[in-house]
């Protein structure tokens, strides 16, 4: 197994794959450098592989993660004693572009289940969307009731509660209701049920001219003040959207029908050498077929924005990823709050010292690809190929903020575990082995097998492409299986 790893050859520290112990010697070409460590190196953390002095940058990835706040020995270990953050806050750019490498491909085929409107769902599943958090326990009861009327295709009943709705003002109103129209209208459901209590600001009356036309027999509607017994009615609806979804089938569908969501979460000094960089590689070969990805999770692009920018392909969208990174910027600055307060203790506890050792290490599983859209938190994609959207970094917020946007599966990298949902099946896939061992019942791919022997980049993207074309012909990830469909959504106002 491979003990540590220099990713760029301008690095100026290496990274520990194991603990590495005090007096181990590290063995790096070009020119046969060998360096002794002074103290014990954790497994995901950096080791100098030279002396670097105070005020000196920090280099991994080939880019700056930081700069040293003292001298730091050759052989010792680089971490948040040591380094700080060289980030500013609003920056000026400029447009770099830089050539893509990934070239179209075979596109393939997969069986999922063909919407009318011409999008594809991976899931036949009936959703129960309150509009309100008030009726969240009448959706519940709801979808708890049905579970035992399933039948045909429909695998699921789910309520997706969440507490909002009403009391509410201005954009942070406006994108609720975007974000429930999102979900109302989302391919993986087969049936909707939109239940409302009636009085809310998120109201029906209110949310009906934001989905335009749909079709009555896939999405219902019921306002619970208006029913005798919402309960008894809610069932009745949604056994009527069971006998009209249960009749689907799945068919052929070409590969670029698939729209995947890329985010992290629990990172660690392993994220950006193996589940990252594998999800990027997946997400050029799916970019390569037609299909789309979507890359969210803007506070994690500080420190690696330009990379991203000059990956964009012409500058119209260049200037929608520079208003994409300072208006979260500004967010931060009208809210009081310091822009570059990441990582969190998990993923300094990882290896992770500086925001931009997690930028660089997150945007990763962007790939190489272009960059061929740009949207506002709850818009849905439209452009096939790599596109950015706007949304935290928060697990549960970015993730619903994708499914939202039309991703039918999530890819979520991490290092530490979590059990956590969203919306549709999110695939957890491990940066290390240990992990994967640890909680067989959180990931559902092992990308640490990088580090071991016998493993190739191309085998293990093969492995993965294959896991994800399975999950989106109906094969449940281990959140699925366990039972678990979270969803939030982005709370950015006043509440009344």
């Amino acid at each position: 197994m491979q003990q540590y790893i220099r990713i760029n050859e301008s690095d100026n520290v290496a990274v520990a794959l194991t603990t590495l112990e005090k007096t181990f010697s590290l063995t790096l070409e070009p020119g046969d450098l060998t360096v002794q460590t002074l103290e014990e190196i954790p497994a995901g953390h950096k080791v100098a592989l030279r002396d670097i002095r105070e005020g000196e940058e920090i280099i991994k990835y080939g880019y700056r993660i930081g700069i040293a706040t003292a001298d730091i020995p050759a052989g010792s270990w680089v971490h948040t004693h040591n380094i700080r953050t060289g980030l500013g806050d609003l920056l000026e750019y400029k447009y770099e572009p830089v050539p893509s490498g990934v070239k179209r491909g075979i596109t393939g085929n997969f069986k999922g289940f063909l919407r009318d409107d011409g999008n594809v769902g991976v899931r036949n599943e009936i959703w129960i969307i309150p509009t309100v958090g008030c009726v969240n326990n009448v959706a519940s009861a709801i979808a708890n009731i049905s579970k035992k009327n399933l039948k045909g295709s429909v695998t699921d009943c789910i309520a997706f509660n969440h507490p909002y709705g009403c009391s509410q003002m201005g954009d942070d109103q406006d994108n609720t209701r975007t974000i429930l129209c999102d979900l109302i209208k989302h391919p993986n459901a087969g049936g909707v049920l939109a239940l409302s209590l009636g009085c809310e600001n998120s109201n029906l009356d209110v949310l009906k001219p934001m989905l335009g036309d749909v079709d009555e027999n896939r999405i219902k509607f019921l306002v619970c003040q208006d029913a005798e017994d919402e309960i008894a009615e809610g069932v009745k609806l949604v056994k009527q959207l069971i006998e009209y979804a249960g009749g689907d089938e799945r068919q052929e569908v070409p590969v670029s029908k698939l729209v995947i969501g890329l985010k992290c979460g629990g990172s660690d000094g392993l994220s950006g050498i193996t589940a990252n960089p594998l999800v990027g590689r997946f997400s050029d070969r799916l970019v390569s077929k037609g299909g789309t990805t979507i890359l969210t999770e803007v506070p994690e692009m500080f420190g690696a924005e330009t990379i991203l920018m000059n990956r964009c392909a012409d500058e119209k969208l260049f200037d929608k990823t520079v208003c994409l990174i300072n208006d979260f910027k500004n967010y931060y600055k009208a809210n009081g709050q310091t822009i570059y307060e990441n990582p969190s203790p998990g993923n300094k506890k990882g290896g992770i010292s500086t925001l931009e050792d997690k930028s660089l290490g997150c945007t990763q599983k962007s790939g190489s690809a272009p960059v061929r859209g740009v949207l506002k938190y709850g818009e849905r994609v439209s452009c096939s190929g790599l596109n950015l959207l706007s949304a935290p970094g928060n697990d549960l917020v970015a993730a619903t903020a994708l499914a939202a946007s039309g991703a039918q599966i999530v890819l979520f990298t991490t290092g530490r575990g979590t059990p956590f949902a969203s919306p549709v099946p999110t695939m957890k896939i491990s940066t290390n082995s240990a992990l994967a061992g640890h909680k067989k019942t959180w990931i559902d791919f092992n990308a640490g097998v990088l580090t071991e022997d016998g493993h190739t980049w191309e085998e293990v993207t093969d492995d993965l492409y294959d896991l994800v074309i399975d999950v989106a012909e109906g094969k449940q990830v281990k959140s699925e299986e366990a039972g678990f469909h979270d969803m939030a959504i982005f709370k950015t106002g006043v509440t009344l």
